[in-house]
């Protein structure tokens, strides 16, 4: 598993996570632990839920750095050239309710885990509505994107490298992944009746979507249909 892609792992695992009545989490209450720093323990949460999940994925603090408060961490990442305006995913997205791009002015952070082809993105963030939760984000409000080096975390191979780079896929796509997607799945034995003479290779169809649930159940994946980090590994052969 690619590093964004264990830190992801990591972040959804806590979904739904709510704060106690007091403010306290475990995330802010592990920060408070690690610093040490005294008080954090009932503080905002979004920065250290990111801190806390880094420190699980294993990822050194020269990638994710261990912090509290959003302004630092963006800064940190602006200063070593890791800083945009361009949703990826794995990379950290700030916000500013007031709608600047200021970094002095950011409120609040999640992670991205997709992009959608009509600009918007999927985010995990915590502390929204005392909670961690779920989102479908536009540009409104974004101040900038943080893009951590995973690549500097770990070795990896260019296999990693090869499946970190393609794109997420979902029904009614069209081009060259969509192609590649169907004749892959007869590679590894789906899709035994899909006729290219028949249906376009190059359009995600829905009985090439059904193709993909049936493999992504057959290997213990989630059937949702779409082409991402955990599904083109299999695809693949990986």
């Amino acid at each position: 598993m690619t590093t964004r892609a264990e830190l992801i792992r990591v972040i959804r695992g806590e979904l739904g996570y709510r704060e106690r009545i007091d403010g306290w989490t475990k995330f802010a209450q592990w920060y408070e632990d690690h610093k040490p720093a005294p008080g954090f323990a009932r503080g905002p949460w979004c920065q250290m839920l990111i801190s806390w999940a880094a420190e699980q994925a294993g990822i050194p603090q020269s990638v994710i750095p261990r912090m509290a408060y959003t302004p630092y961490a963006a800064t940190w990442f602006r200063g070593r050239g890791r800083w945009g305006r361009t949703p990826k995913v794995g990379a950290l997205v700030y916000f500013d309710w007031g709608g600047s791009t200021r970094i002095d002015a950011i409120d609040h952070v999640g992670i991205v885990t997709a992009v959608l082809r009509d600009g918007r993105f999927r985010t995990l963030e915590g502390n929204t509505s005392n909670r961690l939760q779920e989102h479908t984000r536009s540009m409104a409000g974004v101040a900038g994107f943080a893009y951590p080096n995973y690549r500097a975390a770990r070795a990896q191979t260019w296999t990693e490298e090869l499946v970190e780079d393609l794109p997420l896929i979902r029904p009614g796509a069209k081009g060259r992944h969509p192609k590649t997607i169907f004749f892959l799945l007869q590679a590894r034995g789906y899709g035994q009746d899909l006729d290219p003479a028949v249906i376009d290779p190059a359009v995600y169809s829905p009985k090439v979507v059904n193709e993909v649930k049936h493999l992504q159940r057959a290997k213990g994946l989630e059937p949702d249909g779409e082409v991402g980090e955990q599904t083109w590994p299999k695809l693949l052969g990986l």
